[in-house]
């Protein structure tokens, strides 16, 4: 069967004008970083869910790989194909539908090519919120969130996407269409696939559409940046927020000065409401269910407690709704303008327990300075949840260039010292292509061969994203 039979019958099936080929599909083949670059038989854009399902079943007819993408903005890879050229690249934007909203049941029925911005809108405009939040946002769809089970600045809260999914509706490795679209939040009938199918990167079938979790949009809210002597100091107000703020507490973003400092030194147009000088830094946000003057006498009565302490060295609370945007958008767009502009660096999403991220944070930077004197690392992160992104950037008597030449041992350094604290080599970005190959050093041959036997069983053929996350000995 060849590979000219199977386009006529996907335009067929589709319209030619959803049958890419050739410069028509270029822009599709490239990940976020410009790094990987791969090659397709085709990129085609079915417009909804029964589209899907047909192009899975012809794809099976011929034996064609098949790789689910949405905004392309995942980091891992995991939406490129390989070099082939013999896969075909499903593109999910055409299903962006908002099917319902449940304002009783505080659900949304979304469907996957949906950009989350805007999500986010009809939740509002709903009078709910829907709680995941990602710098990505305006251009990253619901799919590849819950495909790589998505985390952001609200986890410590609400969850990640995997917690705000109720259901599913998914195409099969088969072609048949799962309809788990349930807005139930006790189900116990059997096997959780929703929580299989979410965070497995297209590898065991393709969302479709979700039904998802809403909250009461909050009345007010109170952020601050604050610093810190120390990384133990910072844990502590952690826990004093938590006591203080209890669920109202949705976001503590850690920030280190040397991330504020490429940001002091790349984006003048961004200030920065304290003075650098402290190591560490944490944007904090306490949503509240009052009013405002609520949430800053509740705000101001933890912070008062910690700064009397001497836990706190110094704060800038947001006077202004601008204020307030401002301080979001040094962590949101500020902090990864700088770091390009710096020239790249080596970067790692990774997650520990919160005990031992000061532990973690001394070994690491020692080993890295024994192995190559200068770099940098640049840490910011979740601290609420345990994940951080600890980047490394190039000495500054090196460059880039020299930095790109030993990532793999830059690699190798920061997540062996991962695993030696308990922690994760992939917090919220996924695996993809780009981190396949070290999960057998962190792994169990237990817990790769369950994974192994998970994706045989959903997969037989192993058409559906192949060699992303795992390797399996057979090909299509």
């Amino acid at each position: 069967m060849s590979a000219a039979a199977l386009l006529d019958a996907l335009r067929t099936a589709l319209g030619t004008a959803h049958v890419l080929v050739g410069t028509d599909a270029a822009g599709y083949l490239t990940d976020q970083h410009g790094r990987l670059t791969g090659q397709a038989l085709a990129v085609v854009r079915p417009a909804d869910t029964h589209q899907v399902a047909e192009v899975v079943r012809l794809c099976r007819q011929y034996r064609t790989p098949i790789v689910a993408q949405g905004g392309n903005t995942g980091l891992m890879g995991g939406a490129t194909p390989d070099t082939s050229g013999q896969a075909i690249v499903l593109l999910l934007g055409r299903l962006n539908r908002i099917r319902h909203i449940d304002t009783d049941n505080d659900t949304l029925t979304v469907e996957a090519g949906a950009i989350l911005a805007n999500v986010q809108q009809a939740a509002r405009e709903a009078g709910r919120l829907f709680a995941l939040s990602l710098g990505s946002q305006g251009s990253c769809t619901i799919g590849g969130n819950l495909a790589t089970n998505a985390g952001g600045t609200q986890v410590l809260r609400y969850g990640n996407a995997r917690e705000l999914t109720l259901g599913l509706e998914v195409v099969t490795a088969e072609g048949e269409i799962w309809d788990g679209l349930r807005g139930l939040r006790k189900d116990n009938t059997g096997y959780a696939l929703r929580d299989l199918y979410v965070g497995s990167e297209g590898t065991l079938g393709i969302i479709t559409a979700a039904t998802l979790k809403l909250h009461p949009l909050p009345a007010a809210q109170q952020t601050a940046l604050l610093a810190f002597a120390s990384i133990e100091t910072a844990l502590s107000f952690l826990n004093l927020a938590r006591a203080g703020f209890g669920a109202g507490l949705t976001a503590f973003e850690l920030l280190s000065e040397a991330i504020l400092g490429l940001v002091a030194q790349h984006v003048p147009e961004q200030p920065l409401p304290l003075a650098l000088g402290h190591p560490w830094y944490a944007l904090i946000e306490l949503s509240d269910s009052q009013d405002d003057q609520h949430a800053r006498t509740l705000f101001e009565k933890v912070l008062s407690q910690a700064m009397e302490d001497g836990i706190v060295q110094d704060a800038a609370l947001a006077q202004s709704s601008s204020q307030h945007l401002a301080l979001w958008r040094l962590r949101d767009e500020a902090l990864g303008v700088a770091q390009k502009r710096d020239g790249g660096n080596v970067k790692h999403d990774i997650s520990l327990p919160i005990s031992r991220i000061p532990a973690f944070l001394t070994a690491t930077a020692a080993a890295l300075q024994a192995g190559f004197p200068g770099v940098r690392p640049v840490a910011f992160g979740h601290l609420g949840d345990g994940n951080l992104h600890y980047n490394v950037s190039h000495a500054l008597s090196g460059t880039a260039a020299e930095l790109f030449a030993v990532e793999d041992h830059i690699h190798a350094i920061v997540h062996d010292s991962v695993h030696a604290h308990a922690g994760s080599i992939s917090a919220e970005h996924g695996i993809g292509q780009t981190k396949r190959d070290l999960l057998p050093r962190y792994k169990s041959a237990v817990e790769l061969d369950l994974m192994r036997r998970l994706k045989t069983a959903f997969d037989p053929l192993g058409l559906l994203n192949p060699a992303k996350i795992l390797t399996l000995d057979h090909r299509p």
